[in-house]
């Protein structure tokens, strides 16, 4: 960057960074002994996307989820309610479920190396023994509970007795795309991705634009702030020279004819009928809880991207495509059209971040530096810094 760039004029409001900060140590994104603090202090103590509700929809039904080490089982007792345990019989610690989904039999959850059984509300109901040793009571011996929260169509969990209340696990209040009818949406599509990355790697390039120009020409096409490696108008330290302008290049949102993410630009899906003009106008709303989710609203779909950590440099991505029923039972609405574009989005963002994780491996490169635009990493850092600091 130039001297004159530097010496631009900041508009009162601009939101980017006013002085050169620092990155997280570059060890931080590959050293195994990290990573295990990072499960401990970060992935264990939050709220985890797990699962849309209707994916354990019938009493029975369940799914497994992996973070790190951890196993997670999710069941719908016969009461309609979700909840989660450790995937760990009490007996010897054996896995409950090989299997990632499916349903429990009526006689309820049997670990398959010694058959003791649970209910599905987590009770000892029977072991294997002839007899029982003395002092041994079946009452004592439920299965390992965990919490979880069933909101708008979504199944989140926790590792702690003890997570942050779920109310603050957004960025954005709770109620803020209860236009999108997310409780009553089907997903029609799912996508999976491994990435060979950290997990922090994906979260700070999901936090800038600056690659957008490079890295994303199509959507950089679609949203022509991106274009300009913005994300919002205020990025722009002179900001104000356009402050008035509804030109997508300077106020965001999609180009001019563009209502949606997809191929075409078009809706891909039945538009959901009871959202603003400015949220259509904006193209995408986006609801973010760290570490694990992002939900992104469109004119005509919600996207939902779900990242788990696989290991130092290795993470999981799956992505949801969430539509109307009336879209998904007409086949006349084309929901690859919506699909393909953020397949290749996606996908260049994989790329772009294995990159980076290749690159943070040099002797010489013990922190980086971080530009004006990345305000948005600077609190994603700040975050993961106080989040490790915690006792």
């Amino acid at each position: 960057m130039s001297t004159r760039q530097l010496s631009v004029r900041r508009d009162p409001g601009y939101a980017g960074l006013t002085s050169a900060v620092g990155t997280l140590p570059s060890a931080w994104y590959f050293d195994p002994a990290h990573y295990a603090r990072e499960l401990e202090r970060i992935w264990q103590r939050h709220w985890i996307y797990a699962c849309r509700a209707a994916d354990i929809g019938t009493p029975r039904s369940f799914r497994t989820l992996s973070v790190g080490q951890q196993s997670i089982l999710l069941v719908r007792g016969e009461d309609g309610v979700a909840r989660a345990f450790h995937n760990t019989c009490r007996h010897r610690g054996g896995a409950l479920c090989r299997e990632h989904a499916g349903r429990f039999p009526p006689s309820g959850i049997v670990c398959p190396y010694h058959a003791w059984r649970y209910s599905l509300r987590g009770e000892l109901l029977q072991t294997s023994s002839k007899v029982h040793g003395d002092g041994f009571e079946v009452r004592d011996y439920p299965l390992y509970s965990l919490p979880v929260t069933e909101w708008n169509g979504f199944l989140f969990t926790a590792l702690t007795a003890t997570p942050p209340p779920f109310s603050a696990s957004f960025d954005l209040p709770l109620g803020r795309l209860d236009d999108w009818r997310l409780a009553d949406l089907a997903v029609g599509h799912r996508l999976e991705k491994t990435i060979r990355c950290n997990w922090k790697v994906f979260w700070e390039n999901y936090n800038e634009c600056l690659h957008c120009p490079g890295v994303h020409p199509r959507l950089a096409q679609l949203v022509p702030i991106f274009g300009r490696a913005l994300l919002e108008r205020r990025d722009d330290p002179a900001w104000q020279d356009h402050a008035e302008d509804d030109d997508p290049r300077y106020g965001g949102g999609l180009r001019a004819g563009a209502e949606s993410w997809s191929m075409t630009g078009k809706p891909a899906g039945v538009p959901f009928p009871g959202i603003s003009a400015a949220d259509r106008k904006a193209g995408h709303i986006y609801m973010t809880s760290v570490p694990s989710v992002f939900i992104v609203a469109h004119v005509d779909y919600v996207r939902v991207v779900r990242l788990l950590p696989l290991g130092p440099e290795e993470t999981a991505m799956s992505i949801e495509f969430l539509f109307l029923p009336e879209t998904l039972a007409d086949q006349r609405h084309d929901i690859m059209n919506a699909v393909e574009f953020t397949d290749i989005v996606m996908s260049e963002d994989a790329a772009i971040c294995e990159l980076n994780q290749r690159g943070l491996h040099a002797l010489a490169h013990a922190s980086g530096v971080l530009m004006p635009e990345e305000y948005a990493i600077r609190q994603f850092q700040d975050w993961v810094r106080a989040e490790l600091a915690r006792p």
